[in-house]
């Protein structure tokens, strides 16, 4: 019974990382498209995906314990350590092919992240230089390390000649 309840727990879960790929998809998409009027609304969706990972995650680790004590390993095995202690059988290839799903997704979603953490970088950076622009002229130095009031460049121009 405790096979069929992991790998259960394990296609929820296969489902939320398959769900979590489309939503920082779906973020990228409106990163990209400038369209960041959505982005708040994308990011708390995600959020609440991480959330519900998270509850499926404790509910594996408790699967996993009852599994690996009956075959023989550590209670905090990892799903790698239960496949390599499975009985031979279906069992070891089933869990196996789990495995490998969420690994191929979880490395999806590393590479799904930092490129739209790149992204708001870039439109922070953005975002800040065009603020500075916006603001008042600010004082600049002199040769002497004094503080002088901001010029125009036509001053600048007609002081140098």
């Amino acid at each position: 019974m405790g096979t069929q309840k992991l790998s259960a727990l394990l296609w929820e879960e296969r489902e939320l990382l398959e769900l979590l790929v489309f939503k920082l998809e779906e973020e990228q998409l409106l990163l990209t498209s400038g369209k960041t009027k959505w982005l708040t609304h994308a990011t708390r969706e995600v959020e609440q995906v991480l959330e519900r990972l998270r509850g499926a995650d404790l509910g594996r680790a408790v699967a996993v314990a009852g599994l690996a004590v009956e075959w023989g390993t550590s209670e905090n095995a990892t799903l790698r350590e239960l496949v390599a202690a499975a009985p031979p059988g279906p069992w070891t290839e089933i869990f196996s092919a789990h495995l490998q799903a969420m690994t191929e997704l979880t490395v999806k979603i590393r590479e799904l992240r930092d490129i739209n953490e790149q992204f708001l970088r870039t439109a922070a950076r953005s975002a800040q230089e065009t603020l500075a622009g916006l603001s008042p002229e600010a004082n600049t130095y002199t040769a002497s390390g004094t503080s002088a009031a901001p010029t125009s460049a036509a001053r600048l121009v007609d002081q140098s000649i």
